[in-house]
């Protein structure tokens, strides 16, 4: 059963990578793995971000669910592969969807609110 509605999603992978790999981790993602998911077609920014030294978290935001759904559909299992040959062991992976039910934004000093990633 689906409850996300028409707006914009968040598919989130979180990543725990083993020290001697962070290097190679972030340059890999930053200069390949990211711009490759963007060429896609089916998402519209990024936030590749870190919590400790080994903890990472991408949120790729996309345009609605059928987006996400047609990504995972026809792109995703060629760019887990490519991330696979790349690193086969020492990087813990999970991945969760999430449904953006409003947002805030502040633009000057009016703030701008929006339900479900619409204006």
């Amino acid at each position: 059963m689906k409850f996300f509605t028409e707006g914009p999603v968040i598919y989130e992978i979180t990543t725990i990578v083993r020290a001697d790999l962070i290097e190679n981790y972030e340059k890999y993602m930053r200069g390949q793995h990211i711009p490759d998911l963007l060429s896609t077609g089916f998402f519209s920014q990024v936030f590749f971000t870190r919590s400790s030294e080994n903890r990472y978290r991408i949120q790729y935001h996309a345009h609605h669910q059928k987006a996400l759904d047609e990504y995972l559909q026809k792109d995703a299992t060629r760019l887990r592969e490519d991330f696979a040959k790349h690193f086969p062991a020492g990087i813990e992976v999970s991945r969760e969807n999430w449904e953006i039910l409003e947002n805030w934004q502040t633009k000057g000093e009016k703030v701008k609110k929006t339900k479900g990633g619409k204006v």
